[in-house]
């Protein structure tokens, strides 16, 4: 088997990072400034912390090196680092192991969902139509960094993600509006909870009564 192959995987994290060093050397501070300029944070959580923690774990696996340190005034000592061989061979490994293998991430709105029958019909309705909201301005916020983009002619390879965010976004966007005028019509309909007292939508004064 490939030694790639039995390595454990990059975290999204280091990942990033050794993306960024590919580009060129930097310490961890200006890859944490980069990384949210760049608006990153819409696909992982960059933390300066956790960055540094994820550049000194790659520096351990001999996938980055340190070169050299500097001091910009009274601020601590930044160490600058390079990515290595090993390290681009890495990175290009997860790469391709990402986009040809779909993984099993076991995102938790489905879970919500599937546990959704433990509330009253009309309560779910106004939890969804505040997740309609949030939808709403995450899609905003994507066509704002997509017409960024376009401004300052960065090639669209290097923002694909933003387009298959805003596919994904939108879609379930339009499957939650159904889902909400679904259980509002009657058109699925919704058991009372057991014990709560309630009969279904009716305990959010919806309309419509869903038992025979």
């Amino acid at each position: 088997m490939h030694i790639m192959a039995t390595a454990k995987a990059l975290t999204p994290l280091a990942m990033a990072a050794l993306g960024l060093l590919v580009e060129r050397p930097m310490h961890p501070y200006e890859m944490y400034q980069l990384l949210m300029h760049r608006h990153e944070d819409r696909l992982l959580k960059v933390r300066p912390g956790t960055l540094y923690h994820a550049v000194g774990r790659l520096a351990e696996a001999g996938l980055v090196e340190a070169t050299g340190t500097d001091r910009d005034g009274n601020r601590p000592e930044r160490t600058t680092y390079a990515i290595l061989p090993d390290g681009r061979a890495r990175l290009t490994f997860d790469v391709c192991a990402l986009l040809a293998q779909p993984a099993k991430e076991y995102p938790r709105f489905p879970q919500g969902l599937s546990e959704a029958h433990n509330l009253p019909g009309g309560q779910v309705v106004e939890l969804l139509e505040q997740r309609v909201a949030a939808l709403e301005g995450d899609i905003a916020a994507l066509e704002a960094d997509a017409k960024l983009a376009l401004q300052r002619q960065v090639p669209r390879q290097y923002w694909i993600d933003v387009g298959y965010q805003q596919h994904q976004l939108r879609a379930e966007l339009a499957w939650v509006k159904q889902l909400c005028k679904e259980i509002q019509d009657g058109s699925l309909p919704w058991l009372p909870v057991p014990g709560d007292g309630t009969d279904g939508n009716d305990a959010s004064e919806l309309t419509h009564n869903f038992q025979d």
